[in-house]
């Protein structure tokens, strides 16, 4: 699934994909938010930990689980 996150004051956004279910990311998301925790913690496919401060938190885009088709479809 992708995952996008916007920072605050930055220009580029973080863009990687992770094996996390949709829920886990929203559940860490909204815990971030609403104080429960300081940092926003999630991890990729390949093992790279990314933390954000959760008051620099401006958007969190969560794609769907769908995995993409390559090729045609009828």
């Amino acid at each position: 699934m992708d995952v996008r996150i916007g920072i605050q004051n930055s220009p580029r956004e973080l863009s990687f994909e992770t094996s996390q279910s949709a829920a886990d990311v929203e559940q860490a998301v909204a815990a971030a938010l609403a104080g429960q925790s300081t940092l926003l913690k999630l991890s990729d496919d390949k093992g790279t930990v990314y933390v954000v401060p959760a008051a620099a938190l401006a958007y969190v885009e969560i794609g769907s689980e769908e995995s993409r088709r390559v090729g045609f479809v009828a």
